[in-house]
């Protein structure tokens, strides 16, 4: 572990599921009993804007009732630790991470607890509801809508990711599914820099063989055991 000094750590649904959130998208195509591109997608919000909201504030809600896990903790103590560069990529919407003590990060899907206003451009940390159509903080419209990043969206901060993927020396993919780009070509990103990769999954993911390493385990189980590596406590 001696040559390794920068990390990238892209962090998905797995890791938060043990805190009891549902993973985004079901192979039904269901997320939390809807079909997708009615609550995840700009046409969905267009279409029924009043069901997206609903929908969104009893996401929030459950994100409040979570506790981080043994996952987020330990990322929190790399975090803390670590003396090169780190990043954590999580496309997860909760703010776990956060409240497990980790600040080398960004959320590249949005955040649950955030709220943008279309009138002024302007985000709001946000705890209520947006169902009954709060005016925003800044210039008093009520055009606030949940910062989370839809399909057919840009993700957030991408020239940031790409630049420290570019400078990576080891890339750790912990509990994503590998299915849903631009997240699933990160390895590969990383490769082309040389970085070597690590995946730590519950299961074999679509992308496990690009990956140098791969472990099977529970995400509270393999990632403090990978940052006692790193850290040697």
């Amino acid at each position: 572990m001696s040559n390794i000094r920068n990390i990238v750590i892209l962090t998905g649904a797995g890791i938060s599921a043990e805190s009891g959130l549902r993973t985004f998208r079901a192979e039904d195509g269901l997320w939390e009993d809807h079909p997708v591109e009615q609550v995840a997608t700009p046409e969905g919000f267009a279409a029924d804007p009043d069901l997206v909201q609903r929908f969104y504030d009893e996401r929030r809600a459950g994100v409040m009732a979570a506790q981080p896990n043994d996952a987020h903790v330990a990322l929190a103590h790399l975090d803390e630790k670590w003396e090169g560069e780190l990043l954590i990529v999580t496309q997860n919407i909760d703010d776990l991470h956060e409240r497990a003590g980790a600040s080398r990060m960004l959320h590249m899907h949005g955040e649950a607890l955030s709220a943008w206003c279309m009138a002024c451009d302007m985000r709001h940390h946000w705890e209520g509801a947006l169902s009954d159509r709060p005016p925003c903080p800044a210039c008093g419209e009520s055009a606030l809508r949940p910062d989370i990043v839809w399909f057919g969206e840009m993700p957030y901060r991408m020239d940031a990711i790409f630049a420290a993927l570019a400078e990576a020396d080891l890339f750790v993919s912990i509990g994503t599914s590998g299915a849903v780009y631009p997240a699933a070509g990160f390895v590969q990103q990383a490769q082309l820099g040389g970085a070597r990769t690590l995946e730590l999954n519950l299961e074999q993911s679509l992308g496990s063989r690009q990956f140098d390493e791969t472990r099977l385990g529970t995400a509270s189980e393999l990632v403090p055991q990978w940052v006692t590596e790193m850290v040697g406590e």
